[in-house]
């Protein structure tokens, strides 16, 4: 192997040798309990002397994002409906094919559906992955996270026992303003993240707030996404005043709080100029 070469050459090489081992079920490190090598790292530049070790782990059967995220979100999206349009198999023949006298409902099917649809768009239309896939047997999990609790909130807020929000127009006028304006700032950010990557790089930079005011929030948390995204569960979970929707909502937060502080450190680490005001997920607190 050249000292110039990069580790994607060396995984190419290696699937050539072994060919049942692919690229992207490849994880290459230095050390066997080290971090996987990233594609564009360059052996000479590693420390490692004329003479070098590198260690093969097998990661399994890989699947891409953008399949991943579209199995994901497009279960929701479909399940949801089965719950809304109350399908004999759901609620009982007394109550099939009928509509809910609460308006709140409708509302919420179409909020539920805007915010899956949106990520499907932006799955295919945005979204710029730095790692390109993910292992198979993860997806069985995520689906029944994804799917279970969309199923869950669907029964509970579509079922003719359910009683709207106790402050009625006021509280859910309040929630959808706080939806929608939580989506945009989801969308903004996805956006500006994107822009980060143009013509396929795979360079890491740091995000910085662009002339979107929606995008501002990069001056105080490293992960707006996510702190949009939360801010969308809790204006759900008070448009519906729904029990399953706040757990599912909670659920949500701390995941998300994993993964903005990860991201975070990760900021932290590969760049010393990066904005010290910054917190991972909420401003000034987390």
């Amino acid at each position: 192997v050249e000292p110039n070469a990069t580790i994607r050459e060396i995984r190419l090489m290696f699937h050539k040798v072994y060919p049942r081992w692919y690229p992207a079920r490849q994880s290459i490190k230095l050390d066997p309990k080290g971090k996987s090598l990233r594609d564009e790292e360059i052996l000479q530049h590693l420390p490692v002397g004329t003479t070098a070790t590198l260690y093969f782990k097998d990661l399994g059967p890989q699947i891409g994002w953008t399949t991943v995220f579209l199995i994901e979100y497009t279960g929701p999206l479909f399940i949801y409906f089965l719950f809304y349009f109350r399908m004999p198999f759901v609620y009982g023949l007394d109550e099939r094919f009928t509509s809910s006298p609460h308006p709140v409902v409708n509302l919420a099917c179409i909020c539920h559906s805007f915010h899956y649809i949106k990520r499907l768009i932006e799955t295919v239309f945005v979204h710029r992955f730095s790692h390109g896939t993910m292992p198979l047997r993860n997806i069985v999990k995520n689906c029944l996270y994804y799917w279970g609790f969309a199923a869950w909130l669907a029964y509970y807020i579509n079922h003719p026992l359910y009683t709207p929000p106790s402050y009625g127009k006021r509280q859910i006028n309040f929630a959808v303003i706080m939806f929608l304006l939580c989506e945009a700032g989801n969308f903004s950010i996805h956006v500006a993240l994107s822009d980060l990557r143009r013509n396929g790089s795979k360079i890491r930079k740091i995000p910085y707030p662009t002339k979107n005011p929606f995008t501002w929030l990069f001056f105080f948390v490293s992960c707006p996404n996510y702190t949009y995204e939360v801010g969308t569960w809790i204006s759900f979970t008070i448009m519906t005043q729904c029990v399953p929707v706040g757990l599912f909502t909670l659920l949500c937060f701390i995941q998300m709080t994993i993964w903005a502080k990860d991201k975070h450190c990760t900021y932290l680490r590969e760049f010393k100029d990066y904005p010290s005001l910054r917190m991972p997920i909420i401003p000034f607190l987390l």
